[in-house]
Order: C-alpha cells, then structure tokens, then sequence
C-alpha cells in the first residue's frame, strides 16, 4: 500500500489517497487520530467513483462525530481506474438489450455478479493493509453500499468476516440471494418504493434473504437516484450503536 498524496486536512478531517495495485483507493480519518478505531468500507454506485458527493458526506460525518475510519476505492473501469473493456463491452450490450425490450434487473444482477468476483478480493485485500495502519488498526468493521455498492457489497459481506455490521439497498435478489443468505450481521436496508431499475419485489425480496437476527427496512417513496437526505442520519447512528 503506498499514499500517493500528502495527508490533507480539512474541518477535523485528514484525508489520504492511496494505491494498492491495481486499486486506487482513499482513507480519511480523524485528524490527530492514533490508535485502532472502527473502519467503514464505502462502495459507491454505478458510473461514480471513490469520491463522489455522497461518499464523501458520509465519510466526513463517520469520522467527525463518531471517530470512525473510512475508506472507499474506486470499482473496476470507474474513477481513476483504466478502462476495462470487458465490462464496457457488457454494459453496452446490456444497455441495447434493455432498449430492445428486455427487462432491466437480470442484465444489472448479471453484471453485479462479474463485477463481484473482482472486487470481492481485492476489498479484502484493502482491509488487511488499512488495518495495518496505526491510526486505523483492527477496530470493527462496517460496510456501506447502495445500487452498485449493494450488488458488489452483498458478496463481499457474506465472505468478509471482520465486517460486523452493513448498510445496504437500491439492489435486488436476482444478483445477491444466496449470498444474503449467509449474512448474519445487523442489517439497515434502504428501499426506494417507486425505483425503476430494481423491482420493488426484487428489492423487498432481497431484504428477506437475509439471515440476520436484527435487520430494519427503510422504505421512502421516490425513484432510483431519489433516497432522501435524512438517510444519512440513520447511516451515522446505526454505525456507531454497533461499531462504537
């Protein structure tokens, strides 16, 4: 793992970009921080990056009022990343398809699910390294992710055992059942009740998949891109009743 930027710092917050090939990644952390402290995993939705608005927001939020570590990389062919022409290819002919007619969840769920063989290690291999890190260290570990964050996230929590608690949604069960199957951590679940993409059924589905003893559905009216800005206060509190 190595930084490739000075640790910048801004309104208590110190960020820091780094590179774990093929990886591109940032942590931010409390400034001055020391010692081990909860660490948030982010992964952010399709067509966006590492430090896209809403990742940022709550990255900030984690780490000033709750003292947490959070990190967020950039998804294969996002960001900073190459292109991957793989997944171009695919997403090209996902989208023709679906403007010819064909439904939109298995094209998505299909893509997730390729995706997910990539990132799920390479997320496990950024944990072990930010883990090593003083001001980190092997706290608790949280997971945050909607739309393309779930479908990815849902795999990558099932197979991650530090990861004690998640925040999921805007994904359905097409991609992710089996492997919801076998989360068992607390559970908050974010259900946009008029999405376009996900099937209400599918998302509602997928919420019931899980094995989890304590699992709570957020359902708000509005479309795919439309999850309310309040949301992120429930993120903040979830997080820091079950890593603090």
């Amino acid at each position: 793992m190595r930084f490739t930027s000075d640790t910048s710092s801004s309104d208590g917050v110190c960020e820091q970009l780094f590179v774990l090939d093929p990886v591109l990644g940032v942590l931010w952390t409390p400034e001055g921080a020391t010692g081990p402290r909860p660490l948030v995993l982010m992964g952010h939705g399709g067509g966006q990056h590492k430090k896209a608005p809403g990742i940022v927001a709550r990255a900030r939020r984690l780490a000033v009022e709750c003292g947490f570590a959070v990190v967020a990389v950039d998804v294969p062919g996002h960001g900073d990343r190459p292109k991957d022409e793989e997944f171009d290819r695919l997403a090209t002919e996902n989208q023709a398809r679906a403007e010819a007619g064909e439904e939109l969840a298995p094209l998505i769920a299909g893509f997730q699910a390729l995706v997910a063989r990539r990132t799920v290690p390479e997320w496990r291999a950024v944990l072990d390294a930010v883990q090593r890190l003083e001001h980190v260290g092997t706290g608790p570990v949280g997971y945050w992710g909607v739309s393309l964050g779930c479908g990815l996230g849902v795999p990558f929590v099932a197979a991650e055992p530090r990861v004690r608690a998640a925040v999921l949604g805007l994904g359905g069960a097409l991609a992710s059942a089996e492997d919801a199957a076998r989360i068992t951590v607390p559970i908050e679940f974010l259900l946009q009740w008029d999405d376009e993409r996900v099937p209400r059924a599918q998302g509602l589905a997928l919420f019931d998949a899980f094995a989890s003893a304590e699992k709570s559905l957020h359902a708000n009216p509005g479309k795919h891109a439309e999850m309310p800005a309040f949301e992120l206060d429930s993120t903040v509190r979830f997080f820091a009743r079950h890593l603090s």
